[in-house]
């Protein structure tokens, strides 16, 4: 499921990268975080820390759109003070890829902090929070898609129980 490339350096570097079997597997895990969304979504707790890199990671699973463009996601809170981090999602002819760094070249960006993206993850969509810059049609795109919205379905009668 996972290569290991170890670097002789100092601090010690390792990369992991999916093999083809498991991102093969993405679009299945895309559809369980639809179901999930739409059944089992709650705001974090108090104490609870959010990773949206992890929401970030299931874009090529969530988003299907037939437009082309990259869009660099920046989340502005890192661990340390000043700390951000970029992911770059590449769209084109309907596959996304993402990456865990700054696009090079991107039609547009969404910024802000882990509370901001939260609020627009989240069922309201409050993108008030976040900073949109470049292609706004693209960037609106790529926020819809990360939501994984999926229409809730009525839960049979012996699921309510």
């Amino acid at each position: 499921m996972l290569t290991r490339k170890r670097y002789r350096e100092v601090p010690p570097r390792v990369d992991y990268e999916l093999t083809d079997r498991a991102r093969a597997l993405i679009p299945i895990l895309g559809e369980l975080a639809r179901w999930g969304y739409a059944w089992a979504w709650g705001p974090p707790r108090t104490a609870e820390s959010v990773d949206v890199g992890a929401i970030f990671r299931l874009a090529p699973g969530l988003i299907r759109a037939a437009e082309s463009g990259t869009v660099e996601l920046v989340v502005t809170d890192g661990k340390q003070e000043g700390e951000a981090a970029a992911y770059s999602l590449t769209l084109t002819r309907g596959q996304t890829s993402v990456e865990e760094l700054s696009a090079e070249r991107a039609d547009a960006k969404i910024s802000g902090d882990t509370d901001a993206w939260v609020r627009a993850l989240s069922p309201g969509r409050d993108r008030g929070g976040l900073e949109i810059s470049g292609d706004s049609q693209l960037a609106q795109l790529v926020l819809d898609g990360l939501v994984a919205s999926a229409p809730r379905a009525e839960r049979p009668a012996s699921a309510a129980a």
